[in-house]
């Protein structure tokens, strides 16, 4: 993780402290954590937005932050006259103390790009920089390392079928790029590919039978052993990073189509079992082999996300529907303490930062609340468009990508060196 130099002008007083990167899907914990200070708690069109840039196309990869830009994904499609629809997918990268665009570069051309879920778009998955190095993944259609400059490094494209499109990111670890490839109707595996060249260091099958999930894993350490969770249709399993080795395993029933990103925190892996109906399962993960008896400590369903991931602040954890309702449970236990309607639909992933949790609807509507076993709402701030794709926070400011534009919020007075 790595720190950029940002001049807060704070009361006329000039101050010098250091902006944490938000370098992947969840930031830098992979869990929606931030360290940031300072940030705006109120905003509008026309209040706190420190720029507001156009974006080409249509994505909902969410920004990530590092070294002084801005990086996105997007699918800029053309159609002719017969139809057919071409589509180009592109990485972008923006100033962060301008917006300015700095790179746009096509990574792959599809000539027939047919069909995918008209909620989706064909640039979902968050990209991830690390260093000089940017890891972009379109599911199926690609992946790949642009150096940031936005020269490509290297390409390849994992073969499986995905009927929704593309939706799960990829996780770095190390020198390995891990990915999820749940694909209906055909093969499902976990991949790892060396980080520097894209080949294939190992691949794990997923236990039949499987079927398409669009989830991010997440690396965790018990007992001194680190651990990818890899949530899948119909079970996730944990498996050694570097080998690929499966770990444990926890079964769930007709749960497919699974998308938010499992967390971590108190001793216990929270996963969501995805479509028919959806749960949030605690596991323990200290097991071997199938766990599902052993190592479940509790199952919630009231309330459960099909899309938004779960946030964990101390012993508390929120969740969000995708129909807007906030929950409450007390995470030893997964006893619901209490329930809040917020009005409108949800995909982005909740965020915690500066002492309050941010939850952004696919209405341009965030709820700002008060962590603690009272709900509190501080704010509710609306921008226009769309915004499925999550929040990205850095330099004590906000980063909101809607279906049209790319924002920096935050104070007026804030700038980046």
């Amino acid at each position: 993780m790595r720190a950029v130099l940002v001049l807060l002008l704070i009361a006329g007083t000039t101050v010098l402290v250091q902006a944490e990167d938000w370098p992947q899907f969840r930031g830098p914990t992979g869990q929606g954590h931030a360290t940031e200070r300072g940030l705006p708690l109120e905003w509008s069109e026309h209040h706190n937005v420190i720029w507001k840039v156009p974006v080409p196309g249509l994505g909902w990869s969410s920004p990530v932050v590092a070294d002084g830009r801005v990086w996105l994904t997007t699918v800029v499609e053309t159609k002719d006259r017969r139809g057919r629809i071409s589509a180009s997918l592109r990485a972008l990268a923006y100033d962060v103390a301008s917006g300015r665009e700095v790179v746009n570069v096509e990574v792959f051309h599809l000539d027939d790009a047919g069909y995918i879920n008209p909620k989706n778009s064909r640039a979902s998955p968050t990209p991830i920089v690390d260093g000089d190095r940017v890891y972009v993944h379109f599911g199926a259609d690609g992946t790949a390392a642009l150096s940031t400059s936005g020269d490509i490094l290297w390409t390849t494209r994992l073969r499986y079928e995905s009927q929704h499109g593309n939706g799960g990111s990829p996780v770095l670890y190390r020198d390995l790029l891990i990915v999820n490839c749940d694909g209906n109707g055909g093969e499902a595996y976990v991949i790892a590919l060396e980080a520097s060249t894209g080949r294939t260091r190992w691949k794990t099958s997923r236990r039949r039978p499987a079927d398409q999930a669009y989830s991010t894993p997440l690396v965790i350490t018990v007992d001194g052993q680190d651990q990818l969770v890899s949530v899948g249709a119909y079970r996730a399993a944990a498996y050694d990073p570097l080998t690929g080795r499966e770990i444990w395993r926890v079964g769930y029933g007709d749960g497919f189509s699974n998308v938010p990103r499992p967390v971590f925190g108190q001793g216990l892996v929270i996963i969501a079992t995805g479509f028919q109906t959806p749960a949030l399962m605690a596991v323990r993960p200290g097991g071997t082999g199938d766990v599902t008896r052993s190592h479940v400590a509790w199952t919630i369903t009231r309330g459960a996300p099909y899309t938004p991931s779960p946030l964990i602040v101390g012993n508390d954890l929120y969740y969000v529907s995708d129909t807007g309702v906030l929950s409450l449970a007390d995470l030893p236990t997964g006893q619901v303490v209490w329930q809040q309607r917020l009005g409108g639909n949800y995909s982005a992933s909740p965020v915690f930062a500066d002492g309050r949790i941010y939850f952004q609807s696919e209405e341009g509507t965030t709820t700002v609340i008060a962590p603690g076993r009272e709900f509190r709402r501080l704010a509710t701030n609306q921008l226009d468009g769309a915004t499925l794709a999550s929040i990205a926070v850095s330099g004590g400011s906000l980063f909101i990508r809607s279906d049209s534009h790319l924002y920096r919020i935050g104070e007026r007075g804030a700038a980046t060196k």
